[in-house]
């Protein structure tokens, strides 16, 4: 008996042995909040001008589609793009291997005009924070779910699912009224908490001025974000798929954009480190 009691002990006394790592672990383990907040963070620290300025080279594809999915029009754009004090500024360079025409930047122009009021961002000469998309304002909106970790290029990442908030968020500007029908996964970097991959669908039909302008049917996304140097990331790759109607007239168009040739520049403008890509 006292050999069965001192087995019986040694037993209990391993399970608490066990036990206790394991709910250590459990208490400092990160929830998908946890993760989405610290890039939150990450992409402020990052609009403070902790990354450096860099320049690289940005080629985009858009073709529209007709209604049995053959191109009809095939646009190919080259941009330069420079990266200072966290915000970034694109020249048109070419389209279709030309030199841009002034209806190629005034359509630039235009567009860019578009998407600040779409988006309700004010006109800055000195660029747009395109880098930094995972703001607290965007965040708030979304509820996250963390899926696990995995392998992504080599380094460990947060796998994390978004969808909107229920009630819904309230719709204030054009483009709240698409974030509420919007969701995707995320895929968060464990080191360094940047947003490395991210992929977007429409979760219903969205109507732009009650229908009037047009609708998106159709929307899907991905975007891939690729580490240039020790903690600095920019987007590389985006492919998009867009179906909805224009006015009276259907649309269908898909995007692809890929940057690179990316330089690191001094605080004179001169490059002091070309990194491949």
């Amino acid at each position: 008996m006292k050999v069965c009691l001192s087995i019986v002990l040694a037993g209990l006394t391993l399970c608490f042995a066990l036990a206790a790592p394991a709910t250590s672990r459990a208490a400092t383990a990160l929830t998908a909040a946890d993760v989405v907040q610290k890039a939150v963070e990450r992409g402020q620290q990052d609009q403070q001008g902790t990354v450096p300025d860099f320049t690289y080279r940005k080629l985009t594809l858009t073709e529209e589609l007709d209604n049995a999915g053959k191109v009809k029009e095939r646009r190919e754009k080259v941009y330069e793009v420079a990266y200072r004090g966290g915000l970034s500024h694109a020249s048109l360079l070419q389209v279709n291997g030309h030199a841009p025409s002034e209806a190629d930047l005034k359509q630039q122009s235009d567009n860019e005009m578009s998407l600040r009021q779409l988006t309700g961002e004010a006109k800055s000469a000195r660029g747009d924070n395109r880098e930094n998309f995972l703001t607290t304002e965007l965040a708030a909106r979304f509820d996250f779910k963390l899926l696990g970790q995995t392998n992504l290029n080599g380094r460990t990442a947060y796998a994390i699912s978004f969808q909107p908030k229920n009630p819904l968020p309230p719709v204030h500007r054009l483009v709240d009224r698409l974030l509420n029908q919007l969701s995707g996964t995320l895929w968060i970097d464990a080191d360094e908490f940047e947003v490395a991959r991210a992929e977007v669908s429409l979760r219903s039909e969205v109507n732009l001025l009650g229908g009037i302008v047009g609708s998106l049917k159709k929307l899907t996304y991905t975007l891939e974000r690729t580490r240039i140097a020790d903690g600095v990331w920019f987007s590389t790759l985006s492919r998009g798929e867009f179906q909805g109607r224009k006015l009276l007239d259907p649309t269908h168009i898909k995007t692809k954009s890929q940057s690179v040739h990316f330089h690191r520049l001094a605080m004179d403008g001169v490059i002091v480190k070309a990194t491949e890509g």
